[in-house]
């Protein structure tokens, strides 16, 4: 397959299937598809970033790049009083992240597709998790930290997950460019998680 699982509509054939997991402590369903990052499994780095992150019961949350929705609608589910946002260009990716929200009786969450957060406006957050394409070039990652940064509150958190191998150090120092604080919280199976934190205004 030459496309990206990024691409905003896929062109490979849909073929579903549904997988059954564990994830802080409660069983969650999810259906996965081809053309759709990580096709019928939980991949290790998203995993150890649903692991890691830290949601506090009243968070407003974004899964930015969110795929079928794994740590949009876990994050949802640690916090109750709050919502989740959980955003994706693919279209495909977007149907499914509706369809697991439902699936998994999510309530406090909505899936949008959108290129940028644009699509959101007004919204601040007070934590961003995205594992997100590397492959996809850093133009676009600048672009996604950019946003990150704007739209997070003082005290804002981001979350961010990647291989060692393909560039996630790189990830690190790129975010630490934009951020008060950085530091590395997590790693296993050959990944790493970073958060860091809106400190300014």
């Amino acid at each position: 397959m030459t496309e990206h699982y990024f691409s905003r509509q896929p062109a490979v054939s849909s073929k579903p299937i549904e997988i059954e997991t564990v994830l802080r402590g409660r069983t969650f369903r999810f259906r996965t598809d081809r053309g759709v990052f990580s096709y019928g499994r939980l991949d290790p780095g998203t995993r150890l970033l649903i692991d890691t992150m830290e949601i506090a019961p009243g968070d407003t949350a974004l899964d930015d790049g969110c795929g079928y929705g794994a740590i949009g609608i876990v994050a949802a589910a640690l916090a109750p009083r709050g919502f989740a946002w959980l955003v994706d260009s693919n279209a495909r990716a977007i149907e499914l992240a509706r369809a697991n929200l439902r699936l998994n009786g999510i309530r406090n969450a909505r899936a949008r597709r959108a290129d940028s957060l644009d699509a959101l406006p007004g919204v601040v957050f007070d934590v961003i998790l995205t594992n997100p394409p590397l492959h996809a070039g850093w133009a676009v990652i600048g672009a996604m930290l950019g946003q990150a940064h704007e739209r997070l509150g003082p005290g804002g958190r981001l979350w961010v997950v990647g291989r060692t191998d393909k560039g996630v150090k790189t990830l690190a120092r790129r975010v630490g460019e934009r951020f008060e604080h950085i530091a590395e919280v997590a790693k296993r199976g050959g990944y790493r998680v970073y958060a860091a934190t809106r400190i300014a205004g």
